[in-house]
């Protein structure tokens, strides 16, 4: 009977690190039917085994789907980083510069002046650099006439202001224009009187104006 004992106690000790060593490292069996397969052999201290080289130990459940980065770094799918896109560009507040009529025309005239001229050519060289959503140009009269001859002329001057940008390379179809004739005078009823003179057509001036009203963005 001792002879056997000691038979089996050397067997035992031979068996047991080897169940032990195979329980650590692959942890292939799952005894709990309620814990998930684990994908790669856990060792005492709770981390990933690893052999000799290195390497993860994979257990029979691992499938690629079940791969970690620190094992299988090229299995793992990288996040798609997005790069945010730029903010659009901030709208700028409506630009309105009032040309006065007598410094780009002479009276009842719609031809421009060379003092005009050179007005819209630093007009043209102020809004470089600007994205235009739009251009208004709006022409006005004075009270001095009929309202349908006012409203013609105020057009008229403004559509000179219009050809005159073109031909300064501005885009034709971002220009709009108008003719508002005697439409909001800036005068009021200050000037008093109905009848052309020197004294009434010096008083009215501030009523014979061009508009430009410039909308974009820089």
């Amino acid at each position: 009977m001792k002879k056997t004992s000691a038979k089996n106690t050397l067997i035992g000790m031979i068996l047991i690190p080897a169940m032990f060593s195979g329980a650590v490292l692959a942890q292939e069996t799952n005894t709990d039917q309620s814990t998930k397969p684990q994908a790669y052999g856990i060792d005492g201290r709770g981390e990933v085994a690893r052999n000799s080289t290195g390497l993860c130990w994979r257990t029979s459940y691992w499938t690629p789907a079940m791969a970690i980065h620190e094992c299988d770094p090229d299995l793992v799918k990288k996040p798609v980083i997005v790069a945010e896109a730029p903010p659009p560009p901030p709208k700028t507040t409506p630009e309105k510069i009032t040309f006065s009529a007598d410094a780009l025309f002479d009276f009842d005239s719609s031809k421009l002046k060379p003092n005009g001229i050179q007005s819209l050519n630093e007009f043209v060289t102020g809004i470089e650099g600007v994205k235009y959503d739009l251009i208004i140009a709006v022409g006005y009269a004075d009270r001095i006439g009929s309202n349908e001859y006012n409203k013609a002329l105020s057009l008229r001057r403004a559509e000179s202001v219009k050809s005159h940008l073109v031909s300064r390379g501005i885009d034709p179809s971002l220009i709009f224009v108008d003719g508002k004739g005697e439409a909001n005078p800036v005068t009021g009823n200050t000037c008093a009187g109905e009848r052309r003179s020197k004294e009434l057509i010096a008083c009215l001036a501030p009523d014979r104006r061009v508009e430009i009203e410039v909308a974009g963005t820089r």
